[in-house]
């Protein structure tokens, strides 16, 4: 069976290595995927939610797993894909109240504040947030 060696790296750590047969990203062009063999590629990806298949084995039951990423980049030869991005974040690593408290915060400073340097943090919160409460709702939608 055809595989890509799959690498997610963050400026603090890699976030994840395994095998898969294919992963879903979302590219500054639009959505793409991977899969083995691939023709050479370097792409620019967006924030957004990356759906990865691994190799499963007899007992596994996991059959997609989901993370939220930030914007970086994707490369591959269709034997390795790397994907270096500014966040990565499994769906067990995201709080929702948090998540859901820092959407009402990034939406009341949006509406509130005048400051133009605090209205475009907030925005950028804003957008990281919505990313992360989409990633839980799959979660929540693939355990049901």
């Amino acid at each position: 069976m055809d595989s890509l060696h799959l690498k997610i790296i963050t400026p603090q750590k890699i976030a994840l290595e395994l095998d898969v047969l294919s992963v879903t990203a979302p590219t500054a062009s639009g959505e793409i995927t991977v899969l083995p063999k691939h023709m050479n590629l370097f792409s620019l990806l967006k924030e957004g939610i990356i759906k990865i298949k691994p190799i499963l084995s007899k007992s596994a039951e996991v059959k997609e797993n989901y993370l939220a990423i930030g914007g970086g980049y994707l490369e591959t030869d269709g034997e390795a894909l790397n994907i270096l991005v500014s966040r990565a974040y499994g769906q067990d690593e995201i709080d929702a109240v948090k998540t859901e408290k820092a959407v009402e915060e990034a939406r009341k400073i949006i509406s509130q504040s005048k400051d133009e340097s605090q209205r475009k943090e907030a925005l950028s919160m804003l957008r990281r947030s919505v990313i992360d409460l989409k990633l839980l709702k799959r979660r929540k939608t693939r355990s049901a």
